[in-house]
């Protein structure tokens, strides 16, 4: 059962496998330091173990991507970010802070955007205007589109979502039938 958990995928970043290498990547590090990190850090050779225990108990999902993914497992594990453009996926980007970063971004609040309430009485007439905090990453916007009008029928008047598309802003307005957009 582990090795069904543990196994890289092909398609997909598999968090499970990932962080069972930067574990495996913190005790080899901390077990045979380099003399730079002996002398620059402190690090005594053997600590391995020790370090996995520490980092495990202090550590969130972020803060353990940003301070242990690094350059080298980067470089061992393959790491790349891709992107679809027309019909096929392709490697945008092989920086390892890079890499790193977008993974850390995908770790904030869960991976899920943060959509807070504006005004509950948008226009004075009970219509809903939401404010989408974005951090760098744009909503899905088929996803979006077919969410919208659950929203409304859940509000009971329509609904205004605001978000930035291509650096710029946007309103998405829906009425339950029909979701427009407008560039503010």
């Amino acid at each position: 059962m582990n090795c069904s958990v543990v196994v890289p995928s092909r398609h997909t970043l598999n968090p499970y496998y990932l962080g069972l290498k930067i574990f495996e990547h913190i005790e080899k590090r901390w077990d045979n330091p380099t003399q730079e990190e002996r002398e620059r850090f402190g690090m005594k050779p053997g600590k391995g173990r020790e370090k996995i225990f520490e980092v495990r108990e202090e550590d969130a999902d972020i803060s353990f991507l940003r301070n242990y993914l690094d350059k080298q497992l980067v470089k061992d594990l393959d790491l790349y970010v891709f992107e679809k453009k027309g019909p096929e996926w392709k490697i945008t980007d092989k920086t390892w802070a890079n890499i790193r970063d977008q993974l850390v971004t995908s770790r904030v609040n869960g991976g899920f955007p943060s959509i807070v309430v504006q005004d509950g009485d948008f226009n004075r007439v009970g219509e809903m205007y939401l404010k989408h905090r974005y951090e760098g990453v744009e909503l899905d916007l088929k996803y979006l589109e077919r969410t919208l009008p659950h929203i409304v029928s859940l509000w009971g008047k329509s609904i205004h979502l605001e978000t930035v598309i291509e650096d710029k802003k946007i309103v998405f307005s829906c009425d339950g039938k029909k979701t427009s957009r407008k560039f503010i």
